[in-house]
Parts: structure tokens; sequence; C-alpha cells
């Protein structure tokens, strides 16, 4: 296991090492092609198939993006809880009780993750990439949440605002339920400040901590500044009837309570000009408290540059050097501001640049496109979309998707065993490889989560559980089925030809020459001549009796799935 470990950093380094070259934003014109349809897909959607690929691959990056921010209906409209067996809560975010009143709190959060996803994995475009995005700026845990449904009211609202405005987020996040209950700001009141929720909303959220200069002084803001925005944040309460409304995204929202406000001027440090917030004297004039207090945060160019470090090391790759900083964040988070904080115009412009596609640059051992070692869930999402897992649908078979597939397998085994337990990390800082320098998207591999990620395609392929416990997990990848039907190999009965398109496809980059005879030879061919694999093909076609190749495409799809270059993209 060791060895595997040192095998995947040996292909993570020889794409990662930092070369000096002229990083660019400028707009990449020309028609993707395959290896750059692969990749924009990958990292802009959590939709990966051959079809859609063939599809990008004759567009321009501009015209692929008009492709990708777009919106399509959900393919589930809402979770729904399979559980208790005799008399299910179904539907129980439509209620009118109380949230809390219903059991199984967490199983539900879990259910809320898994209609998410499986969204995601029907959604062709950005949104749902983007709003994952999102929660990794603005996170809270399941755990941490005051009920399943406040959790579901804050996932809409990084829906709705996927494609909207950054700086509104922030604001409509600071009066959502899930996110008051979560750090405490429903308890901040004026003879009782807590500055939780204050604290990460700088660091975390929006400005982010700079070199520190000073005792209790980050460069973008202070400790005395973390007190007077705490106090601006006094007052508001989450409404655990869900009955206040958001008048802009029609979402339950937080409400003001003027008593528990602090009423005296808020006057910030010089890190945002000696800016003075004028004290409310009454509810609605909360608001506009907290709408000041909002602008005078974004009106810092260093809230810009923060936001956009994280949406580079999130679609790009974790390695910000020098000249990616003057060369790709400035520029971009000048755009950023100077458009007020509007998400897709911003993204598009990251994600048609030459630099995305690692054509700002000729050295082989810098690449961007296998530059990021998958996340379980992009993992997870890739392979069941490219390989066409047979998933039960949540709207026609509820129990066996919600309760058998996701909560057991992939919730409380892949995702636990390869820590990533999505919408649910270990602290509001989220998950370290997202922003624990300089490991980054390292943090997927270690010892302790690599069996899951090993595992994972042998599961998918069997049918059954092989993390843990063998159980089965109602979804299955019926491989000789997909190659012989799925459009995704050329020539099936060409055993090079078979091994070298599903190395293509699952892989960052094409793999040479050896490296497609070593996982033919030894996982296909076993030793026997080419000659095998086309006769035992050409019988199942003419038989239908699938035990011959369905044995070995299982053998050589595992072993891809595991490869290094398969754990990256």
């Amino acid at each position: 296991m060791l060895k595997s470990f040192n095998y995947y950093l040996y292909f993570y380094n020889l794409n990662g090492n930092n070369f000096s070259f002229m990083a660019s934003l400028d707009q990449y014109t020309g028609i993707l092609g395959q290896k750059n349809a692969k990749h924009l897909l990958r990292r802009a959607s959590f939709v990966y198939t051959k079809s859609l690929i063939d599809q990008y691959a004759l567009l321009t990056p501009n015209q692929a993006l008009n492709l990708l921010l777009t919106t399509n209906s959900p393919v589930v409209s809402l979770p729904y809880d399979p559980i208790p067996t005799t008399t299910p809560d179904g539907f129980w975010t439509e209620s009118t009780a109380l949230p809390t009143s219903f059991a199984g709190q967490l199983r539900k959060g879990g259910i809320v993750a898994g209609w998410w996803w499986y969204n995601a994995i029907n959604s062709p475009n950005l949104k749902y990439k983007l709003s994952h995005f999102l929660s990794t700026c603005f996170t809270v845990e399941i755990g941490g949440s005051a009920s399943a449904t406040d959790f579901y009211d804050y996932i809409r609202l990084l829906l709705y605002y996927s494609y909207g405005n950054y700086k509104t987020l922030a604001t409509k996040m600071t009066m959502n339920n899930n996110m008051l209950y979560y750090l405490n700001n429903t308890a901040n009141t004026k003879t009782a400040p807590n500055e939780n929720y204050a604290r990460e909303f700088l660091e975390l959220f929006t400005i982010g901590k700079g070199p520190q200069i000073g005792v209790g002084n980050y460069t973008t803001y202070t400790e005395a500044d973390i007190v007077q925005a705490a106090r601006v944040l006094t007052g508001f309460r989450r409404m655990s009837t869900r009955t206040v409304i958001d008048p802009d995204t029609s979402l339950p929202k937080g409400y003001n309570v003027y008593t528990y406000h602090h009423t005296s001027p808020k006057t910030f440090s010089s890190a945002f000009n000696n800016t003075v917030i004028s004290a409310a004297t009454n509810d609605v004039g909360m608001d506009t408290e907290l709408n000041d207090f909002v602008n005078m945060v974004f009106n810092q160019q260093a809230t810009a540059k923060n936001i956009c470090r994280k949406m580079y090391i999130y679609f790009v790759k974790g390695t910000i050097t020098p000249e990616v900083e003057t060369d790709i964040i400035a520029p971009l988070a000048q755009d950023f501001y100077n458009n007020g904080y509007e998400i897709a115009p911003i993204i598009r412009k990251l994600l048609e640049s030459k630099h995305f596609y690692d054509l700002d640059d000729s050295d082989p051992t810098n690449e961007t496109i296998g530059g990021i070692i998958k996340s379980p869930l992009n993992q997870i999402s890739e392979i069941c979309t490219y390989l066409k897992a047979t998933i039960p649908n949540p709207n026609t078979n509820a129990y066996e998707y919600y309760y058998k597939f996701w909560s057991i397998f992939v919730y409380n085994s892949y995702f636990t065993g390869s820590n990533m337990m999505i919408f649910d990390p270990e602290n509001v800082a989220g998950h370290p490889a997202y922003y624990q320098a300089p490991d980054f998207d390292k943090n997927w591999i270690s010892a302790t989560n690599l069996i899951s990620r090993y595992r994972l395609g042998e599961s998918l392929l069997d049918g059954y559980n092989r993390i843990s416990g063998n159980a089965t997990i109602i979804a299955k990848i019926n491989i000789s089925l997909v190659v012989r039907d799925g459009n995704i190999i050329t020539v099936a009965n060409d055993p090079y030809i078979l091994t070298s398109e599903l190395c293509n496809a699952l892989f960052a980059q094409n793999p040479n020459l050896d490296r497609v005879n070593y996982f033919m030879n030894t996982f296909l061919l076993q030793g026997l001549a080419t000659f095998y694999w086309t006769n035992a093909w050409d019988d199942y076609i003419a038989t239908g009796v699938n035990t011959v190749v369905e044995s070995r495409l299982k053998l050589l799809v595992t072993n891809i799935l595991r490869a290094p270059e398969s754990q990256m993209f």
C-alpha cells in the first residue's frame, strides 16, 4: 500500500513541478479537441460522458461555456426520506411542522446531499460544480446544522447564486437559518456578543488573512475589526418555523430583533480605511447596517483576490506561483471587483483562458491537465457517468437509492473511508484539500483512505461493497453491456483499441504505448495472444453469453481505475 501511495505522488509531482512560464488569461479561441474537452468537462461539471466529450471537442471554449452556463430543471425536484418504511417521512422539507420535529436529522441531512448529487450527475452544466465550490467558501457541517431542512435551504441558496453575485450571496448567507445556527450568530446579542460568524466571515468567507504584521493584525483586518463586525451582526436570529421568506430568493431566512442589536456606531481599523458604520435605529435599519458592512469588506481589493485564489485552487490547481499571482490572480480579481463580484463572467474568463488549457507554456512537466488529484466526489461522479452505472432512480425507487445505495454505500462507506463527507467537513475551514497549503489536493491521498479509492471501481463493477462488508450496493456497472451498447469504444474486439480508448477516457493524459500494453497484456489478455480476445468478444456478440468478456473487462477496468493516472484530472 505504501508503494502505491508513493506511486501516486510520483505521478502527481511529475505534473506539479514549478517552472517559470508566462501565465496568460488571454482567451483560447481554437477548437477544443478531445483532450481539452475532457479537461473542461471534468473541471466544470459532474457529468463526464463520451457523447459530451465528442460534442465539446468540436467547439471553442466560448461556445462550450455558453452550454455549460445554462440551467436545466432538476431531475429530482425534492429530497425524499423513505424511512420509516411503514409510514415514510417522505417529502419532509415541504411540511409545515417544525423541521426539528422529524427523527433522523443526520440521516436526513445525508439524504439532502444525495438529492443534490443525483441532480449533479444528471446536470451537464456548471451550476452544481459552482454550488459545490461555493460550499467550500461558505462552509457548514451537516452535523452542525439545526435541522436537515435548514441544511436543504442552505444548499438551495448556493444553487440559487451559483451563476449570481458572490457579494449578494455573502449578505444572504448571513441571514440563512442554517448559517445563523451553525456559527452561533443567532445567539449574538449586544449583552452576550458572539464573534464566531464575524471571525469566519472575514477569515474564511471573504477577505481572508494576510500576513500577520503585529499582535492581532492580519494586514487585511484586525482582531478589533472582528469585535466591531460582531457588533454589526448582533440581533439577527434564526427563524425555526421557516416562515420568514426572502423576497429575492423565495427561500426561508432569519429575522431581525432590534432589542438585541448593538446600537452604537462601529469604527473599523485602518485596514478598512477607518470606516465608521452608523448604528441602526430600528429593525429595518439593521439591514442597512449589514449592507454597509458587506460593502466595506467587498470594497477591498484583497477580498476579490482571496476569492479568486480559492477559485483557482478549486478549478485549476493548488500551486499558486508568484507568476500566477501576478498574471492570473491579480487581473482576474480586478475584473471580479470591477464587475461587482458577478460569478458567471469570472468563471467564464478563467475557463476560456489559455492558462486553463496549459497553452501558455511549453513545459511538459508543469501541466494543468492532470494537475489536480481528484476528490472522492469527482471520482465517483466520473466513474458513474462515464461507465454508465445503473443507479436506482430516487423518483421511483427512493428506498433503494437513498437508503441502500446512497446512505449505506456512498455516504457512510465510500465517503467516510475516503475522508470526504460531502457538505460535512471536520470543521468550518472545510476539507483540507481546498485550503491547507502547501499540500492542498494531496490531502485526498493517504494510507488511510487509499482503500476506498482503490475499491470504489471494483464495488461498482461487482455491485457489492468491496470497501467494507461485501453487501449489495443496489447499483452496478454492467461493463460488457456498456462496452457493447454504450458507444464508448470504437472497435471492441480489438484489444489494443479497447484498452487504449478506456485509458484515454479515464486518465487525465493519454498514456504511452508501453502503458497501454501493460494494461492490455496483464489484465485483458493475461499472457494470451490478441486473437483470444477478438474471438471471445465475437462469441459474446453472437451468443449473448458474457461470462468470459465480463470477467476480463472487470479486471481491466478495475486496474485502470486504480492506476495513479486515474486519480488525477
